[in-house]
């Protein structure tokens, strides 16, 4: 599983329907499942980004149809990390010749 940060913000549709965010919240998380991707942890935050999501899924392709899907619909737009653990990152330091 590739893991990914997504940062999201709110459009301006989204804020101004913003007692429809848990309903939306659960579709999203709901349509990630379908494609594989399980979402490990969500954040509402303060600051340059409304939500944060630390999200695993079974390749990047999965995670760009997840975005573009949800994104598709107006409310929210992302921005989407590959994130590598220090294992990860270990390993591709070792295989740099």
């Amino acid at each position: 599983m590739a893991t990914h940060i997504v940062l999201i913000n709110y459009t301006d549709q989204g804020i101004r329907n913003v007692k429809q965010i848990p309903k939306r919240r659960k579709a999203a998380f709901a349509a990630a499942e379908k494609l594989g991707i399980r979402v490990e942890e969500a954040y509402m935050t303060m600051g340059a980004y409304d939500v944060v999501l630390i999200a695993n899924a079974p390749s990047d392709e999965a995670m760009a149809a997840w975005s573009l899907s949800v994104g598709s619909q107006g409310n929210i737009r992302t921005q989407t990390m590959r994130a590598y653990s220090a294992d990860q990152i270990d390993k591709i330091f070792a295989s740099m010749k």
